[in-house]
């Protein structure tokens, strides 16, 4: 598909925005809006297409600017996959958050900004905002940095428990659910994380708060369950 629109390394953002346009479906993105995606700049090429693409163009950090400068969907989402995470600045990152409106461009995004290193600095930044998107920004930072940072000590990832629970009453659909993710996560690290998550989670659990016990509740449940106790138990 990709391949016989000769995109290569020395394609310009230019060419694969307008090869990405030939791919248009309606179909897809109808789909892509019952899943709470954002379509209005959507031309909804599936993720498996869009992977192709980023094997065929390669990363490229200039060109991966472009790309996001577009405000297509799907090249915002190429840009991530593409982007030099050694070349990513805290600037960048924040420049692109400003424009977070969709929750599978924030969760692309926040496994850049873990894979780059800048979680240390962008994560309370962002949990102090108090736009929905980026906010939820935050606490997918923290479930990546959870899973993907495996040689990062558990210490650095059990200290972020007390923002999980500062913003624990967050309402707000995309927020609520990413903090429920990140406390998931890091109880599912290892065994010196679970005993801490776990308690957080049954302390929320029992909060007069709806949403912190909604987090809880179901944070517990998952962190309770024997079948999670094994997996961790195997891990460590």
């Amino acid at each position: 598909m990709a391949a016989a629109a000769g995109l290569s390394s020395a394609s310009t953002a230019a060419e694969i925005a307008a090869h990405m346009e030939t791919l248009r479906s309606e179909t897809n993105v109808a789909g892509m809006a019952r899943y709470g995606i954002r379509t209005d700049t959507a031309l909804g090429i599936s993720n498996p297409d869009m992977r192709k693409i980023a094997r065929l163009v390669g990363r490229d950090h200039a060109r991966a600017m472009g790309l996001w400068r577009t405000g297509i969907r799907e090249a915002r989402m190429l840009a991530l996959y593409t982007a030099e995470p050694g070349h990513l600045t805290a600037d960048e990152a924040r420049r692109w958050a400003a424009d977070f409106a969709s929750w599978e461009i924030v969760d692309a995004a926040a496994d850049l900004f873990v894979e780059a290193r800048l979680e240390a600095v962008l994560v309370p930044e962002f949990a102090a905002d108090e736009r929905e998107f980026v906010r939820r920004a935050a606490f997918a930072m923290i479930a990546g940095a959870a899973v993907h940072l495996k040689r990062e000590p558990d210490a650095a990832l059990l200290a972020w428990l007390p923002l999980i629970e500062r913003h624990a009453g967050d309402g707000r659909n995309f927020v609520k659910k990413a903090v429920n993710w990140a406390l998931r996560n890091i109880g599912k690290r290892s065994m010196a994380c679970h005993a801490p998550a776990l308690a957080l989670a049954e302390r929320l659990a029992a909060c007069d708060d709806r949403t912190a016990r909604w987090i809880g509740k179901d944070a517990a449940r998952e962190l309770s369950d024997e079948k999670t106790l094994a997996r961790v138990r195997q891990k460590t």
